[in-house]
Parts: C-alpha cells; sequence; structure tokens
C-alpha cells in the first residue's frame, strides 16, 4: 500500500502552489487553511502534508497561525516541514500537535541534529530532500549544493529517520509526472521508507508509481493536481490502496 499524502503549502498564510519552487510563481487556492484541511480529510486523505514556505526561505517558522488553524480543524496526521532548524522548534511543533517535523536544509548542513532529533522523539521525523538534477538543494531550494541525494540519504541509515521525502524539484508543480527511475533508484539503496513527490498531474502517473512495484516507496505527496481536479481525492485513495 501506498499513502496519499494531499499537500498545504503555505506562503503569506494562504494555501499555494509553486511551480518548481519559484515564490513568484504562486497559485493561490484557499486563504482558509484549516477548511483546506479539513476538505482533504473529508474526502478520505490519512495523513497530511504541510509545508512552512516562507520559513523554509527564511529559516524559522513564518506560517506558525495557518498551521495551527490546520491542526485545530482535522484529526488526521499532519506532517511539517520547512523552516525547522534546531531542536527546539522541533519540541514545539510536536508539542503542538505535529505528528512529524520534516528536516530539510538542516539535515544538509546539520545532519548530526536529525540524528539527536530522532533519538529524542523516535518515529517523529523525516527528512526532506529535494534535488536539482541528483544534487540536493537547500534554503527553500535557493541554493544548490554538490551532494548527491542518495549520499545524504544513505547518511541516515539507522538513525531513526521514519521516511525520506525526495522530491524532484524541475517536475514539482508541473504536472509531468514523477521522477520514477530516480525515486525508485533511492529506495532500492536505503532501508528508511521513501515518500515521492514532485510531479504528480494524474492517476496515470500513480498507477505509474504503483507499477514499479518499489516496496521501498510507502508513500506520495499530491498538490496541484488535487487543486485542478486533474486527480480525485477517492480514486486516488482507493487506486494506490487496491
Amino acid at each position: 500500500m501506498i499513502t496519499a499524502y494531499p499537500a498545504i503549502d503555505l506562503k503569506d498564510g494562504s494555501c499555494v502552489r509553486l511551480r518548481r519552487g519559484e515564490m513568484d510563481d504562486a497559485t493561490v487556492y484557499s486563504q482558509n487553511p484549516g477548511a483546506q484541511g479539513r476538505a482533504w480529510q473529508d474526502a478520505g486523505f490519512s495523513w497530511l502534508h504541510v509545508v512552512d514556505l516562507n520559513g523554509a526561505f527564511a529559516g524559522k517558522p513564518v506560517n506558525a497561525a495557518a498551521v495551527s488553524d490546520i491542526l485545530a480543524n482535522v484529526t488526521m496526521p499532519v506532517q511539517l516541514g520547512g523552516g525547522i532548524r534546531s531542536m527546539a522548534q522541533i519540541e514545539t511543533w510536536l508539542t503542538a500537535g505535529i505528528s512529524r517535523v520534516i528536516l530539510g536544509s538542516v539535515a544538509a548542513k546539520n545532519p548530526a541534529l536529525v540524528i539527536a532529533a530522532c533519538k529524542a522523539f523516535p518515529d517523529r521525523v523525516a527528512v526532506g530532500i529535494d534535488a536539482r538534477d541528483g544534487f540536493v538543494a537547500t534554503e527553500g531550494w535557493a541554493e544548490t549544493s554538490t551532494l548527491p541525494a542518495p549520499e545524504l540519504a544513505r547518511h541516515f541509515e539507522g538513525a531513526g529517520v521514519s521516511a525520506i521525502i525526495y522530491t524532484d524539484i524541475a517536475r514539482d508543480g508541473m504536472l509531468g509526472g514523477l521522477n520514477i527511475e530516480q525515486t525508485v533508484a533511492l529506495a532500492d539503496g536505503i532501508s528508511t521508507p521513501v515518500i515521492a513527490s514532485g510531479g504528480v498531474g494524474s492517476l496515470a502517473d500513480l498507477a505509474a508509481l504503483k507499477a514499479a512495484k518499489c516496496p521501498g516507496i510507502s508513500g506520495v505527496i499530491i498538490g496541484r493536481a488535487l487543486y485542478d481536479g486533474r486527480v480525485d481525492p477517492k480514486s486516488a485513495v482507493e487506486l494506490l490502496n487496491s
């Protein structure tokens, strides 16, 4: 079974979708994050994926009020990323009701924090690996490193990371399909479950991911395709659960 994660990306308090991570190429879909979260829960999803886009650039939480609004409106577990760079921030969000924090930029720049967080909060820490041409990008994708994505993923083997969320930046928000080849290669090289992200544009893309039959891929994030009506929530859940 592959879990479907509807995405809520927060920019200036609103639910938006970006193309290739460009903040100036944002489409606003809702100005009520709490209601949007509740809508995805009512549609049958079992998890919610939330990103504080402003926070990813600022290096600290910015859309805390919007995240709190989402938590107040849903009962399903929520994973949150974007600007979480310290143990204090991790603890604050987990105490507030977030089920799993996603550490992205800090995973590349301060891996010791990830390892320490996994020890302090077992099964509640995921690592977000966002790749541009196969190399890790950080700071809201504004910077691209020379670190290959698989190398960073392998660094956390045995640390207790609950999931690796792998995003192909070039495909994100473009509706052109997942980079299944790279995602499968990553998942086959590690023992940590991988959540695929970036590019889902149709049910056919989800079917292709399922057809890959990669046991290491545990989930997939769906964003713009849900908001645009290209992917029906019920059909997506049924397809991935069948």
